[in-house]
């Protein structure tokens, strides 16, 4: 947050960073997981002129996230497991409003195939959030 929008000159880099994060579990408290999600909320925040061309890729690594946390059956307690989802969806809404409705066009299909309650329900928020 302190880079504000000079945050612009590292998206690159931070991307794979932010990308490589998320593809992978670090225990049952999910520090890491959780610390980069609230990094890429701070990130779409501060450079949100630039997310729409980073929309494809972010995008597929939260829904990504979203089916990991979900379908994974490992000691990760319930509420952390809420509060990824939680997260994951707030990055998702925040990405939607920074490219001015596309998240919700994308997700239209997904919604009304995916079966599994949890993704439909976090589907359901961005798909309601203004």
């Amino acid at each position: 947050s302190r880079l504000g929008i000079l945050i612009v000159r590292h998206l690159k880099r931070l991307e794979r960073v932010i990308l490589g994060y998320l593809e992978v579990s670090d225990g049952p408290k999910e520090e890491a997981r959780l610390g980069i999600l609230e990094t890429l909320q701070c990130t779409i925040e501060h450079a949100w002129p630039r997310m729409p061309c980073r929309l494809p890729v972010l995008l597929k690594a939260l829904l990504r996230l979203l089916w990991d946390v979900h379908t994974e059956r490992g000691p990760t307690p319930e509420p952390v497991r809420a509060a990824l989802l939680q997260r994951a969806t707030q990055c998702l809404i925040l990405l939607d409003r920074c490219s001015q409705g596309q998240v919700k066009v994308l997700l239209e299909g997904v919604h009304s195939s995916c079966e599994e309650n949890r993704v439909r329900e976090c589907l359901r928020k961005v798909q309601e959030s203004t």
